[in-house]
C-alpha cells in the first residue's frame, strides 16, 4: 500500500514519523509552501517538509493543490493521509486515491469540525477531547469515522501541551487505522447530525481578555491561546501578553477591596501576592505575562518592576 501524506505543522510530524517507522511506504509528502518567519523573515520550510527530506521522500508544495492534481497523481499513492494540511481538497484530488483519503482530526467528531478544534475545546472549558480518523469527503470534516480515541483535558493544560498529546495519540491511531484499512475488514460510522460544532481559525481579536467574564472563562482563554496567538490585556494603550493564569485565592484585605474595586482593577501591590485582577465573579491571578518589549516573567515580577500597579484598571 503506497501512501501520500499531506500535512504542514509540528502537529503532523509525529503521525508522519510513525507511519514511516511502522514500515509503510510513503511515496510522497504534500505540504504548504515555505514561509518567512522571525524578525528577519527567514524563509523557513514547514516541519513536515524537513522530516520528508531527511527520509528522502519526494515533496510537493503546491500553492493551490486543486491546480496540481496531475502532480499529485504522479506520486502513485494508493491512499492519502492528511493531518493539519491547511488546504481544502477538491473531488479531483479525492478521486486520485483508489483507497481513499483519510484525515487525522484533533477532536471528537462531530464536535469541533474546522480549523481550531484544540484551541476551541480548551477555551470552551471542555473536560475531554480526542482524535478521530475520518474518511475525507467534500464537506468540512463531515466524513464517516473509522475510529476515535478519547482523552481527558486537565484544568491547567495549554493549547501547546494538549497539541503535543493529541499529536502522539494521532500518530498511534493512524497506524492502527492503516492496518485496519489494509485488512479490508472495517465499518465506517456516519457522524451524528446533532451536536455539530464548526470552529474557524482563531484570530488575535479573540485572544483579548475581557475581565467582565468569569474566572474560569478567563483562565480557559489564556490556556487556549498559549503559545499562540497569546491572550492579552490592555492597560490604556499598553499591551500585556498573558501566558498563564489561575483562580486567585484572596486574603481578607483583598476580599474587602474586591467589593469596591472596578472590573479589571489590579488588587495588590505586593509582588509576593502576584498580579491579581478583579473579574465578574472574583479575581484571577495572572501568573506569567510579558510587557511590550520585555521578557516573559511572573506576575509578581511585573508588579515589582512597577510595569503594572495597584489600582490601575485593565480595559474591558
Amino acid at each position: 500500500m503506497k501512501i501520500v501524506f499531506a500535512g504542514t505543522p509540528d502537529f503532523a510530524v509525529a503521525p508522519l514519523k510513525n507511519i514511516i517507522e511502522s514500515g509503510y511506504e510513503v511515496v510522497g509528502v504534500i505540504t504548504q509552501q515555505d514561509k518567512p518567519q522571525g524578525r528577519k523573515a527567514v524563509l523557513t520550510p514547514p516541519p513536515v517538509k524537513t522530516v520528508a527530506l531527511s527520509k528522502n521522500i519526494p515533496v510537493l508544495q503546491p500553492e493551490k493543490i486543486r491546480e496540481s492534481v496531475d502532480e499529485v497523481k504522479a506520486l502513485g499513492g494508493d491512499l492519502m493521509v492528511t493531518c493539519a494540511y491547511g488546504q481544502i481538497l477538491t473531488q479531483a484530488v479525492l478521486d486520485a486515491f483508489p483507497l481513499g483519503v483519510w484525515n487525522i482530526h484533533a477532536g471528537l467528531l462531530p464536535q469541533y469540525r474546522g480549523a481550531s478544534p484544540i484551541q476551541s475545546c480548551i477555551v470552551n472549558g471542555e473536560e475531554k477531547t480526542g482524535v478521530s480518523i475520518m474518511k475525507t469527503e467534500l464537506g468540512l470534516d463531515s466524513g464517516d469515522v473509522l475510529c476515535m480515541e478519547e482523552t481527558p483535558v486537565s484544568e491547567t493544560e495549554t493549547y501547546g501541551e494538549l497539541s503535543q498529546r493529541l499529536s502522539a495519540i494521532g500518530a498511534s491511531l493512524i497506524v492502527d487505522a492503516l492496518k485496519t484499512l489494509e485488512s479490508g475488514q472495517y465499518t465506517l460510522t456516519p457522524q451524528a447530525e446533532v451536536g455539530v460544532q464548526v470552529v474557524r481559525k482563531i484570530n488575535k481579536e479573540q485572544a483579548k481578555i475581557d475581565f467582565n467574564k468569569s474566572v474560569k472563562e478567563i483562565v480557559d482563554l489564556v490556556r487556549g491561546m498559549n503559545p499562540a496567538p497569546v491572550a492579552y490585556a490592555l492597560l490604556g494603550e499598553n499591551k500585556l501578553n498573558v501566558y498563564r493564569a489561575e483562580p486567585a485565592v484572596l486574603t481578607e484585605e483583598e476580599t474587602a477591596l474586591l467589593k469596591e474595586a472596578k472590573i479589571g482593577e489590579v488588587l495588590s501591590d505586593k509582588p509576593k501576592r502576584g498580579l491579581l485582577v478583579k473579574c465578574k465573579d472574583g479575581a484571577v491571578k495572572l501568573t506569567e505575562a510579558q510587557t511590550a518589549g520585555g521578557k516573559r516573567m511572573s506576575g509578581g515580577d511585573i508588579l515589582n518592576g512597577r510595569k503594572v500597579q495597584k489600582g490601575q484598571v485593565f480595559v474591558c
